[in-house]
């Protein structure tokens, strides 16, 4: 029987609304109320002073590239990345070599995950077969294989019939759609936001609008169909505008935020670094002020890193030629921290609440709280430690972070999944 107790801690559970000095205690993987003298004696005890115990972090979109792009990240190394950063759930997407448009392959990531993981990660799969947006994919297969929701990630769904159809299988199987919001024919060859900055830089630029109008399409197709829609890595303050009202009305439509969308603006590409080029680009300051604005009322529901792995060679290159996103996994933590808690006045049980309960309500995800009975996945962090971030030396097959070199404040010192110790002092621990 394996028992673990954590002692003196700042134990904050958002859930509860648990946020005071104490004690957690763990019997066979799960939390439970108290431990007898005796298996207080036999337990293994970690000293909580000075740290914070919250559930472990839970990040709903990220990319692991397994199957087919193992020279950027797999199952095993992504799911390092995550212990590391204090995450114990992810849902990984599904634009891998093949797209996960059916079950062999959603069997095969499950197999990988059963095999190389140390935190939990569940996939999703594809709206449309190889998501090329013409056909939908085995949606009911799907289901039964296991995935959590249906995305074609960074290719959204241009057809608004495919995606209405999309939206009345989905709801059939009661499965959310995630979709990553792009008018693909305002957005040919741009590669940042259309703005000063673009034009200063000689850049093809990315209007905001190309993100807005999917997002009204999005919010009038899930009050349509009442389905389930969540919109991923929003950036523009006018589709947080649209978002407020329809949530006003009770549409049935979440949506996130990112770290980088909500610490960085495109004034960061003036030096024409691809470790900050993304997809969705990075906007003004006030789009940056509103994406803060939504978190604080509620209108965006959670924040997701959108772990994008890239070799070096793969971002070094044009700028226009360099593939979108950063990774994220590590630093979102601490870049959270900085923003919302000590540059914004977040409570830091409303930040802990949008990395863990939030994101896994958004999914109906088994995970985000330390209630007695429930799997004892906990992250526990120093919110006070400097430290620097050094992305060559992570846990990444790739390093394409804008915060490489740079000092963080807030680092997670031990992560717990099931009961077990999966990361501590800098190390993973072997399975």
């Amino acid at each position: 029987m394996a028992i673990l107790w954590i002692s003196q801690a700042r134990v904050i559970d958002p859930g509860s609304k648990r946020d005071k000095v104490g004690d957690l205690f763990i019997r066979d993987g799960r939390i439970v109320a108290a431990l007898s003298a005796a298996e207080k004696k036999a337990a293994a005890k970690i000293s909580g002073q000075g740290l914070v115990a919250c559930p472990g972090l839970v990040d709903i979109h990220v990319h692991f590239r397994e199957p087919g792009q193992t020279h950027k990240e797999t199952i095993a190394t992504g799911s390092h990345c995550a212990a590391a950063g204090g995450f114990t759930t992810v849902v990984c997407m599904p634009n891998t070599s093949p797209p996960a448009d059916n079950a062999g392959t959603i069997q095969f990531i499950h197999d990988a995950i059963r095999r190389d993981a140390v935190v939990k990660i569940l996939p999703t799969g594809c709206i449309t077969a190889g998501m090329k947006g013409q056909a939908l994919a085995p949606i009911g297969s799907l289901k039964r294989a296991g995935v959590v929701a249906i995305t074609d990630d960074g290719d959204c769904v241009q057809s608004n019939e495919l995606m209405r159809r999309a939206c009345e299988y989905a709801k059939m199987f009661d499965l959310p759609i995630m979709d990553h919001c792009q008018d693909a024919s305002m957005t040919q060859g741009a590669v940042m936001n259309e703005g000063a900055m673009s034009t200063r830089l000689g850049l093809r630029g990315w209007p905001h609008a190309a993100e807005d109008v999917i997002v009204a399409r999005n919010v009038i197709l899930a009050e349509y169909t009442g389905a389930h829609l969540h919109l991923q890595h929003i950036s523009s303050r006018y589709s947080v505008g649209i978002l407020r009202r329809a949530k006003a009305r009770g549409v049935k439509i979440t949506a996130e935020a990112t770290p980088h969308h909500l610490a960085l603006t495109d004034d960061s590409l003036a030096t024409y670094d691809t470790n900050y080029k993304m997809n969705p680009p990075l906007r003004t300051a006030a789009d940056r002020r509103a994406l803060i604005a939504g978190l604080r009322d509620g209108t965006l529901d959670c924040i997701s890193t959108d772990h994008a792995p890239h070799t070096d060679y793969e971002k070094d290159k044009e700028f226009d030629y360099a593939p979108n996103g950063i990774l994220g996994l590590e630093t979102s933590l601490a870049i959270s921290l900085e923003v919302l808690m000590r540059q914004n006045k977040f409570k830091l049980a409303h930040v802990i609440d949008l990395m863990t309960r939030r994101p896994a309500n958004v999914l109906g995800l088994p995970a985000g709280t330390l209630a007695v009975g429930a799997a004892a996945d906990i992250c526990l962090f120093d919110p006070t430690e400097k430290w620097q971030y050094d992305a060559k030396a992570g846990f990444s097959k790739s390093s394409n972070s804008p915060w490489h070199g740079q000092t963080l404040t807030g680092r997670v010192k031990t992560t717990i999944v099931d009961g077990r110790v999966v990361f501590t002092d800098g190390k993973i621990l072997p399975r």
